[in-house]
């Protein structure tokens, strides 16, 4: 095993980086501009620029880097190749293939948020475990499975889309996958103000402390619900239930040893993990039923470390 790595995230902004010894220690982390014109064709290339700019500053020869891992905001195939990339603009590439190519490093690619589980499997909140479900809950809900310390991607890249568990079949609104009644149209940062917005039009008399909160966030309804609010708790309680519910699903198929919860809900803490376990512990089948709740430790370097973790394979 030679002594550095890249880590790769790509986001429709930025992408991260990350510059690692492969005995997983982060050395130095950083930031490029996503440039998404031309169809995404700068992408890798400024990606293979700032590998080489990094080594030249660093003193660090090309013969002691085992490899660049990356994470891209799409399904991706075994083979490293992207099956359209909306927001990078990218129709079918090869990743690996295109990345070796403009580096001569070996290179991993694979679907960001399973990149991610990977990472807090190794470094993170899954640390420890070889078998780890992680859920993201941010803007919508993610994940990503981790079976015998493996990234399970599926034969498009597309497992682990825990946001698309259908849930109700009668919802009126589309979400924005286009099917309707999806986890995340509830269960994500949008959807649990989504939940109470709705249940107030249903009950315009309901008495809740949100009432007085103009443009509340998920972060306000979790603070109030903390406080004792009682329409807050139901909605956290509702929120719970349901992502309890698909979890227990999940169980059921790749039995993990400890679901990781991250994304920016999870910052609730304890009264949201409390909530989905109890829910779980209902649903769940028995042999299943006290499978670990842990929160994500790593935040927005998951995917960096997750990279490097590929690579090391």
């Amino acid at each position: 095993m030679k002594t550095y790595a890249f880590g790769v995230d790509i986001g429709g902004t930025t992408i991260k980086m990350g510059l690692f010894t492969t005995e997983g220690e982060l050395l130095e982390d950083w930031e490029i501009p996503t440039r998404t014109e031309d169809g995404g064709s700068h992408i890798l290339s400024d990606i293979a620029e700032a590998v080489n700019r990094k080594l030249e500053e660093k003193g660090i020869s090309k013969l002691d880097v085992e490899g660049i891992g990356v994470g891209v905001p799409g399904p991706v195939g075994p083979d490293g190749t992207v099956f359209k990339c909306v927001n990078l603009g990218w129709d079918v590439i090869n990743v690996e293939q295109r990345l070796h190519s403009l580096t001569g490093f070996k290179c991993k690619a694979g679907n960001d948020a399973n990149v991610a589980a990977l990472g807090e499997m190794w470094q993170g909140g899954g640390k420890g475990h070889r078998d780890v479900v992680m859920v993201t809950l941010g803007t919508g809900v993610g994940g990503g499975v981790i079976i015998g310390g493996k990234i399970l991607a599926g034969i498009n890249g597309a497992a682990g889309e825990i946001g698309h568990i259908p849930m109700y079949d009668d919802d009126p609104e589309a979400c924005g996958c286009g099917k309707r009644g999806c986890l995340e149209q509830y269960a994500s940062a949008n959807g649990i103000v989504r939940i109470t917005r709705r249940y107030f039009d249903e009950n315009p008399k309901a008495v809740s402390s949100l009432k007085k909160i103009p443009s509340y966030t998920s972060k306000e309804i979790f603070e109030e619900a903390g406080k004792g609010d009682k329409v807050a708790l139901q909605m956290v309680g509702q929120v719970g239930y349901l992502l309890g519910k698909a979890l227990a699903s999940i169980a059921c198929v790749v039995n993990p040893e400890v679901f990781v919860i991250g994304g920016g809900m999870s910052k609730a803490g304890e009264i949201l993990i409390d909530s989905i376990r109890k829910e779980f512990r209902r649903f769940a089948f028995h042999a299943s039923r006290e499978t670990e709740f842990k929160l994500a430790e790593l935040g927005n370097h998951a995917g960096i470390y997750g990279g490097v973790r590929m690579i090391l394979e």
